[in-house]
């Protein structure tokens, strides 16, 4: 399939940095304009906006990327994020849920607390994007006279290898991923056909301060193709769930394989000791 139109637009959240900046720029470089959403990350923000723009080519009738700040957390906040990038892109296309809270509790430190700052931003603000890009497109196609063929839009959800391999580790963090992986299934029958739904649940993928080089790579091998996902593994194939326009209600596994094996803790707890047993 060629790269979509440079007109399509997409909303990347978390976009900032990490693994969100890549999904960016890969969708960048096939053809989709970017808005990168960020909460505080503002030059990093800026940064990957300017670096999306620099991979379409000229057109100065459109804006090609752009930064968007907002707090998943806020309700309301978030049912205003698509509407301002509508406003400053001139329409939305699709939106990768990406960003996520990621704080750990388990089953003994559980707290409502805990749970709702995961529910929010992690399950809340992804359904209610969903929604709002829904009424967008529906807007869209009602203001329409000329008789053209209508792409369903597209949300893609980040998930999680462990909800098919789970652990008690960040119960919180779990709960919220699962929830949303359910959500795709009830969305993806709610919004059609003017909207579809997909997850992409990626195995280890990048490091965090909790492990060391080392440790991240030996636990990067464990899996049954002896290698987990990548960065550039997963903004592939969430450009493949924004443009096959035949996948919806599922959830497409990028990890290696890793959901076939049993891990008795979080990668981000497996440390030296634990590699070793």
């Amino acid at each position: 399939m060629s790269a979509a139109a440079p007109s399509r637009v997409v909303l990347v959240t978390g976009a900032a940095r990490r693994l969100g900046r890549e999904i960016a720029l890969a969708l960048a470089g096939a053809g989709w304009r970017v808005a990168v959403h960020y909460r505080g990350s503002t030059k990093d923000a800026e940064q990957t906006a300017a670096d999306c723009a620099g991979l379409l080519m000229a057109d100065t009738a459109q804006v090609k990327s752009a930064a968007f700040a907002c707090d998943l957390n806020d309700e309301d906040a978030v049912r205003c994020l698509l509407p301002q990038v509508a406003a400053q892109l001139g329409r939305v296309d699709a939106v990768v849920n990406n960003a996520s809270t990621f704080e750990f509790d388990d089953a003994a430190s559980f707290s409502y607390a805990a749970m709702e700052k995961h529910w929010r931003s992690n399950t809340g603000a992804a359904i209610l994007l969903a929604q709002a890009l829904h009424t967008h497109l529906l807007a869209r196609q009602a203001s329409q006279t000329e008789n053209t063929e209508r792409q369903p839009g597209c949300v893609v959800n980040l998930l999680d290898q462990k909800l098919w391999n789970p652990n008690p580790d960040f119960f919180s963090y779990t709960l919220s991923k699962a929830a949303l992986e359910a959500a795709n299934t009830l969305l993806a029958q709610a919004l059609a056909p003017v909207l579809r739904v997909v997850g992409v649940a990626p195995g280890l993928t990048m490091t965090s301060h909790m492990l060391s080089a080392e440790e991240f790579a030996a636990l990067h091998r464990l899996s049954p193709l002896g290698r987990s996902s990548t960065p550039a593994d997963v903004a592939s194939t969430v450009r493949f769930a924004l443009e096959n326009q035949s996948i919806t209600g599922t959830t497409l596994l990028v990890d290696g394989g890793q959901h076939l094996m049993k891990f008795g803790r979080d990668f981000s707890l497996m440390g030296g000791a634990s590699l070793k047993t």
